[in-house]
């Protein structure tokens, strides 16, 4: 969007004449955003008034199709506004988002807790065994119904007003905490000053900082940032320890660094504020009422999911640590690991058990080339076409739209690719949309958007990933290829709209084919030469892929674990957050030397908004699902198997939420999953290396 788009007649009160119907970016001012919400909460009221006081007895179609059918003008503007918010913002755009958030939850609460509303829902699904639903509309009904259920709709008066209050309270802070942890992201900069700042870096991560600081004015110089895609691989390679600890501290300290973007205060609200809204709804906990409505159902089955894992995991760890030191006591530096040593002693160690080197893999490993790598799989899965469109309106000149299409060259919907960081998008990759699919009202097709935090690249190199990144690249396309492959008659079912411990798995499913030979023998080749990676290096990468799985798992699964500790508590008066975080941590019996993933004032998953409270476990929920899942194709020798591919596709990534999520899995693979292909994917069971992932 242009920041100084000049105000005209309000794009959203008009028909996009854009291809595909696209938000038609350069033409939206922040002001007629704003604008636009307050007609469309208008007419939305309007319309649940009209549901809520129809003469006609309520029916599945004069209440829960209406339902579906109200508030598209504000389902519109709202999915612009907050790709917007947090891709490409401004200070304009956050002001408005802090407006927002308690009139948006003001309104939420008003229409779900709605006592004469509810009675018509209610009605209809007293009466459900006895309308000849099909199976899809009998799921919507439940659904409807559940939902009112959940956001208090059985409630007296009372609670029911302190429920709306609570929502309110946690929509202004959910925000705060967001725009406080970007405030602390892009206002800090770790700048390289001459060649002994520089020591240790290779020379793709030198000319990435040279582009930040000149991206930030400081042309002549180097910049690092707090984009993972930065200050990750500088804690990897720098020699400077002293510079390793700086940016460290800034990157764990986010959010908890005094002043007006202090987190701490948010999250001790948050977390008192969900507890009291458990209680309100008559649950023991948050996590108990979250988790009530997810494949996990209980705390006790996350804990023990958990727990499982926990243990190897640490022992894992301590094996590693045990590796650094020693690699630290050859080199004449102290034993003693701190968190800021494990990725640079951790390369070293990776060098010589492997002789594989970061900077030797990267230049086979073009953005371009594994976008491409990713288009190619959903070819050969799903038979997708993609087709590079620049009529399509962007709201940055770095973003990339490209039209979908099936094998039968019929349109499937449209893929926007924003994939480097800058100073206006918070960090953290993510798939979103700007509209979702639906059979509703005629074929309407979903317009899908991934957002990455790839370093760009430099005048003498294009972007250049690291494994990880390109892991990163797969498992967003697939959350997109979710929202694109979805094909379900009613909106509030489409694409990702599913269980939160389900919806992780079609993308880190989607991980598994970046590893196959196929994918890595095609697509992995030299940006300068074309030359195809060595099969010697794609043996050492696959090799290596277990290496510092202790690490990286522990760093996870302690995020879990903290989220569900804190999202337990009955009750919580004025909690010290971060000693909350210690006390946790200590009672696992955390590593000295590794901190978590995402540190609490910081962890924006869990307090810039609901969607992952008590419910950061999912990912290692659904790796249980996607490890099993990939089982399905290597048993039939094929890891393109079309039969297979073609029930994925159906029970998986086109159903939506057309089902419960354990009969979705169960119709694909013929029953539920263990944990050991986790374990063994991870290479945490002792003796039980993972299979290559094109391996039968």
């Amino acid at each position: 969007m242009s920041a100084d788009a000049t105000p005209t007649a309000n794009p959203f009160f008009q028909a996009w004449e854009t291809p595909f119907e696209a938000p038609p970016f350069a033409a939206i001012a922040p002001a007629q955003m704003e604008e636009a919400f307050e007609a469309g909460l208008a007419a939305h009221e309007a319309e649940i008034a009209a549901i809520r006081d129809a003469s006609e007895p309520a029916s599945f179609e004069n209440t829960i199709l209406a339902l579906e059918r109200a508030g598209r003008d504000l389902r519109r503007v709202a999915m612009v506004f907050y790709n917007l918010a947090g891709a490409h913002t401004n200070p304009e755009i956050q002001a408005i988002e802090r407006r927002l958030a308690p009139k948006l939850a003001r309104h939420s609460s008003k229409v779900s807790l709605d006592a004469g509303l509810f009675a018509r829902v209610d009605a209809v699904f007293a009466a459900r065994e006895g309308l000849g639903l099909d199976a899809e509309a009998l799921r919507l009904l439940e659904r409807t119904h559940l939902g009112f259920v959940r956001a208090g709709a059985q409630l007296a008066p009372a609670a029911k007003e302190r429920l709306a209050e609570i929502d309110q309270r946690l929509a202004e802070i959910g925000t705060a905490f967001a725009q406080n942890v970007l405030g602390d992201e892009s206002g800090f900069t770790l700048v390289l000053e001459g060649e002994d700042d520089l020591a240790g870096l290779p020379d793709w991560l030198v000319s990435a900082a040279a582009r930040a600081a000149q991206d930030r004015g400081l042309s002549g110089k180097h910049v690092i940032t707090l984009a993972r895609s930065s200050v990750e691989p500088f804690l990897a390679f720098s020699a400077r320890r002293d510079l390793r600890k700086a940016a460290f501290e800034a990157w764990t300290r986010r959010g908890a660094n005094g002043g007006e973007r202090d987190n701490r205060g948010i999250v001790a609200e948050t977390v008192r504020l969900r507890a009291e809204r458990a209680r309100l709804l008559g649950y023991e906990s948050f996590a108990h009422y979250k988790l009530d409505d997810a494949m996990a159902k209980t705390p006790d089955a996350v804990s023990g999911l958990l727990g499982r894992v926990w243990g190897p995991a640490r022992a894992r760890a301590g094996e590693e640590r045990d590796a650094l030191a020693a690699l630290a006591a050859e080199n004449g530096e102290s034993a003693e690991i701190a968190p800021w040593d494990w990725r640079y002693l951790a390369e070293g160690v990776r060098r010589a058990r492997y002789d594989l080197d970061e900077g030797a893999i990267k230049p086979y490993l073009s953005l371009d080339r594994m976008i491409e790598a990713a288009f190619h799989v959903a070819s050969r899965l799903f038979g997708l076409v993609f087709e590079e469109r620049t009529d399509v309106p962007t709201w940055h000149p770095d973003v990339r739209a490209f039209e979908v299409k099936d094998a039968e060259s019929a349109h499937v919907g449209l893929f926007y690719g924003d994939y480097f960081a800058r100073p206006s998008k918070r960090s953290g990759a993510w798939a979103s949309a700007f509209r979702t699919q639906q059979n509703l009202d005629g074929r309407v097709r979903p317009i899908i958007v991934n957002v990455m935090n790839f370093s760009a690249g430099s005048p003498d190199a294009p972007p250049l990933l690291s494994f990880d990144d390109a892991r990163t690249l797969f498992h967003e396309f697939g959350h997109a290829l979710h929202g694109l492959l979805s094909e379900v008659t009613y909106p509030s079912l489409a694409g990702t709209a599913v269980a939160r411990d389900f919806v992780e798995l079609p993308s880190q499913l989607y991980e598994h084919w970046l590893e196959t030979p196929e994918i890595l023998e095609r697509f992995a080749r030299h940006w300068k030469t074309n030359e195809p990676m060595p099969q010697a290096l794609r043996e050492k990468l696959i090799g290596a892929r277990t290496f510092n799985q202790g690490f990286a798992t522990v760093e996870y699964l302690a995020c879990a674990f903290v989220d569900l500790d804190f999202h337990l508590l009955p009750s919580a008066g004025n909690i010290d957050p971060e000693a909350f975080e210690r006390d946790a941590l200590e009672r696992i019996g955390m590593p000295d030397e590794i901190v978590m993933r995402h540190r609490t004032p910081h962890f924006a998953h869990v307090f810039a908004g609901s969607g992952y409270a008590a419910g950061y476990y999912s990912y290692m929920w659904s790796e249980v699902l996607d490890a099993d899942a990939f089982e399905a194709f290597r048993e039939t020798g094929d890891v393109f198997h079309p039969d297979t591919a073609a029930k994925l596709k159906e029970h998986i990534y086109s159903a939506g939420n057309r089902r419960d999520p354990a009969e979705a899995y169960a119709a694909f693979r013929g029953r539920m999953p263990d944990v050991g292909p986790l374990l063994a994917k991870r290479g945490l069971i002792e003796g039980m290396e993972a299979p290559a992932a094109g391996e039968a």
